[in-house]
């Protein structure tokens, strides 16, 4: 079967649901996902399947993938008066114009919420404020990277800061750590333990006992962060 060319499955309500596929020689069977990140779903397929069988395990499963569909939670986009966290504080935003510099942080105002106030012309709102908070992330970002870095007696050879769908952080065979921007929406100490997460592999290049012991030696409430990222990071790709 042809990987660039999608599935085309009838749902119950009688619209049709593109599933886009993908063949992955490490598969070794079908397996049909939803992408909470991108709010669509793939068909994974091991190489030789041919386009029957694909299209009668989706049929197959259709009801499930209806399901999962429904679930997936509404894009939050940046505009004036939507709600965001920044380390996992909401703020609200707020189209500011006469506003000099980019974006500026607020305090506690009338309603409670600190404002995120953004200038420009409304149709770069969420541009520039996407942009501010790329700059932070990087900031937060690599500072907790050294330093946890430095518990451990490394240093990374290069931080960078992405928008990783996959995963929140890597760690390269050379010592080069990457994040996904993301995390500066999500609680300080999430954010703090994927980075001694990412620092750890600089020691351990693997998830063995060594490895979760020395993460679990640089930030407390290891668990908890783990468990919020698997029941919730999911929701930081709403936002943008």
């Amino acid at each position: 079967m042809n990987a660039s060319s999608p599935l085309i499955v009838r749902g119950r309500d009688g619209a049709d649901i593109e599933v886009p596929v993908r063949i992955s020689t490490r598969a070794r069977r079908l397996s049909l996902k939803v992408d909470p990140a991108r709010g669509a779903p793939e068909l994974v397929l091991p190489p030789g399947v041919s386009r029957s069988q694909a299209e009668s395990f989706v049929a197959r499963n259709v009801v499930w993938l209806e399901n999962r569909l429904a679930r997936l939670p509404d894009a939050i986009p940046f505009e004036d008066g939507t709600t965001i966290p920044l380390l996992g504080v909401d703020h609200r935003i707020r189209h500011a114009p006469e506003l000099r510099g980019a974006v500026r942080r607020t305090e506690c105002l009338d309603d409670g919420l600190p404002y995120l106030e953004v200038s420009g012309g409304a149709d770069h709102l969420a541009r520039r404020l996407t942009d501010w908070l790329k700059r932070e992330a990087r900031r937060e970002l690599s500072d907790r990277a050294r330093f946890h870095a430095e518990q451990v007696g490394r240093k990374p050879t290069r931080i960078s800061v992405r928008d990783t769908r996959s995963r929140w952080g890597s760690c390269s065979s050379t010592g080069a750590l990457s994040f996904s921007w993301r995390l500066i929406l999500a609680p300080e100490h999430v954010l703090d333990y994927v980075c001694a997460h990412e620092a750890a592999h600089l020691i351990e290049m693997n998830h063995s006992g060594r490895f979760w012991a020395l993460c679990d030696g640089l930030v407390e409430n290891m668990d908890m962060s783990r468990a919020w990222l698997k029941r919730h990071g999911a929701t930081l790709h709403r936002y943008g």
